[in-house]
């Protein structure tokens, strides 16, 4: 029971420190800049409450101080995640008649996805005019390792990151899985090459799918759209045909992104 007890209280001081940390940058949010002692008053909490919130918000860079009057205000790590924030809903604006015109053109479940963590998230789908099309993907998390978008994504990883996720067995979904770490960084190489990702029943049995990398004004691959469907309708030759379509609606919605290249 004491542990049991214990592991209560960890946890609610866990929420009410997060809670806290919250209403910290709230404060900073209304008053621009404040002072530990205004800080402090705002929260409720003693000074040293204050300091020790104010030190681990700076940590991550949510939070600077003033070097004059030592004041604290809101750090630049606030723009980095506002800015996050801000591409994934622009990609979602932009990426909807993208999906649609894909959807309309090749018959198929068109989707575009993004990185979530370790996996890739499906932020818009449109259905294709095929009888058989796959199901509803919005909002689902899928393994980069066994779909077309989440290879793009994990392609597009720097070498370091990418090495960390492909290391050790991966989960294996269906006979197709590529699991082996090896076989998967050679799968990778080759999706770097060619532009795109093409996966074969590797999440589902009788699915399979293609995928080609959306970029920002910069270059950097923030996405992936792509098609899926039955294996029946999608042979090798019909893929080539596919995943031109899907670098084509990449590089469209690239454009709208502020790609120019």
């Amino acid at each position: 029971m004491a542990d049991g007890a214990d592991d209560r209280r960890g946890s609610a001081g866990s929420v009410q420190s997060v809670e806290r940390a919250m209403a910290l940058l709230e404060v900073l949010a209304r008053s621009g800049a404040s002072g530990v002692t205004e800080i402090a008053d705002e929260l409720g909490v003693h000074k040293s409450t204050a300091s020790r919130l104010i030190g681990v918000l700076e940590s991550r860079g949510l939070v600077d101080q003033e070097k004059e009057r030592g004041k604290y205000f809101l750090g630049v790590g606030i723009l980095r995640l506002a800015g996050a924030a801000a591409m994934r809903l622009d990609i979602s604006q932009e990426s909807a008649p993208v999906c649609r015109r894909l959807a309309e053109e090749t018959g198929e479940t068109a989707n575009v996805a993004v990185l979530d963590g370790d996996a890739a998230v499906n932020i818009m789908q449109a259905r294709g005019r095929a009888e058989v099309s796959a199901y509803n993907w919005l909002g689902r998390r899928t393994p980069l390792h066994a779909t077309a978008s989440g290879k793009v994504l994990l392609a597009a990883l720097p070498a370091n990151v990418r090495d960390r996720l492909m290391t050790g067995e991966r989960e294996r979904f269906t006979r197709r899985t590529v699991t082996a770490p090896t076989a998967l960084r050679a799968e990778i190489a080759q999706v770097v090459a060619a532009g795109f990702a093409v996966t074969r029943e590797e999440l589902e049995e009788g699915l399979s799918a293609v995928a080609a990398p959306v970029r920002r004004y910069d270059g950097t691959v923030i996405g992936a759209i792509g098609v899926s469907g039955p294996v029946y309708r999608m042979g090798e030759e019909r893929l080539s045909e596919l995943a031109e379509s899907c670098i084509a609606a990449g590089g469209e919605l690239s454009r709208r992104m502020g790609f120019g290249g």
